[in-house]
C-alpha cells in the first residue's frame, strides 16, 4: 500500500486529524484549494468535503482516462 505525505496535501490545520475526519472536511482543506475554489466546487457540483470530490464521477473518470493513458505507453 501506498503512503501519503499529508502534510503534502493538506492545510497544516488537518494534517494531523484522522482519516475519517479529513474526509468529512471541507474541500478547502486540501492544500492549493482555497475558501472559494471550495464554494465553487460546492456550487458547481455539489461537493462540500474531501469525500464528495474523492467520489465526484468527473474526478474518478479523469483519473481512468489518465491511467489508460498512462498503460498505454
Amino acid at each position: 500500500m501506498a503512503s501519503i505525505d499529508l502534510d503534502r496535501v493538506l492545510d497544516k490545520a488537518w494534517a494531523d486529524r484522522s482519516l475519517a475526519e479529513i474526509m468529512e472536511a471541507p474541500a478547502a482543506a486540501l492544500k492549493g484549494v482555497s475558501e472559494r475554489d471550495g464554494e465553487l466546487l460546492e456550487e458547481a457540483f455539489g461537493v462540500k468535503t474531501v469525500a464528495d470530490l474523492a467520489e465526484l464521477k468527473y474526478v474518478r473518470w479523469a483519473q481512468a482516462l489518465g491511467a489508460l493513458a498512462a498503460a498505454a505507453k
